[in-house]
């Protein structure tokens, strides 16, 4: 049942509009940059083209809106309920996603570079040619996503869940029991260092060991998409039904959890 309310093309730059309720309304085209519309009910809303440019959508219900083609760049979205919302070609730059529900949403198209994805739960969602370039998705849930042609070139991927993700257009090698692989190279004289991708052949990070474990196709996955986003995807294939691991961790508790991770693979 929709709210009735019209405002498509209104300008309320900087308006208070928190914990509004605005369900169903028509706001096309409307101008909300700045806007406070934290805590507000939008969902089933009608936002298509709408400016909400640095506006505070914290805790928002959007979902089922229509988001698309609106301008949310630098936006906070930090906890915002946007299920199955309509987000194709919308401008996410920059916007704070951490922890938000963007579950079976669709985002066909959308700019979500340096976005903070930072514990999104995007299971099912449509990320079909988004934008994710230099995105944070650090342990966001990414199962059964479509990230055909995606550009993931500098995004963090640490974490993240990746099980039964289409990955299909990305020449990811696999490394198969990939930490016995890495663990048996550290014990015959590598390093591991997680202060850095790569020191030489023989010292790296837990990503960048991955990557030098994939031989050519790692490195070429590498020069595509950075050495985090590889060094996750490369993981997510040779262990299809685990989270990508901590990239972030020290050392010696990067090298606990690869020796746990090869005694159970």
């Amino acid at each position: 049942m929709s709210s009735g309310i019209n405002w498509s093309g209104a300008n309320m730059s900087g308006a208070d509009l928190s914990k509004a309720d605005l369900f169903g309304a028509n706001l096309s085209k409307a101008d909300l940059s700045g806007a406070n519309l934290s805590e507000a009910t939008l969902s089933k809303a009608n936002l298509s083209k709408a400016d909400l440019s640095g506006a505070d959508l914290s805790w928002a219900d959007l979902s089922k809106a229509n988001l698309f083609g609106a301008n949310l760049f630098g936006a906070n979205l930090f906890g915002a309920t946007l299920s199955k919302a309509n987000l194709s070609k919308a401008d996410l730059s920059e916007a704070n996603l951490s922890e938000a529900d963007l579950f079976g949403a669709n985002l066909f198209k959308a700019d979500l570079s340096w976005a903070n994805l930072f514990k999104a739960y995007l299971s099912g969602a449509n990320l079909s040619k988004v934008d994710l370039s230099g995105a944070n998705l650090s342990e966001a849930d990414l199962s059964e996503a479509d990230l055909s042609e995606a550009n993931l070139s500098e995004a963090n991927l640490s974490g993240a869940d990746l099980s039964k993700a289409n990955l299909a257009t990305f020449i990811i090698p696999r490394v198969p029991n990939l930490d016995r692989e890495i663990l048996a190279v550290i014990e015959h004289g590598g390093k591991l260092i997680m202060s850095t991708w790569h020191t030489c052949n023989t010292a790296h990070c837990r990503a960048g060991w991955a990557i030098h474990l994939a031989g050519v196709a790692g490195t070429d996955l590498e020069r595509r998409v950075g050495s985090s986003a590889a060094g996750a995807l490369i993981y997510a294939v040779s262990r299809p039904r685990q989270r990508v691991p901590d990239f972030l961790a020290t050392t010696s508790n990067a090298l606990a959890s690869i020796r746990k991770d090869a005694e159970t693979a």
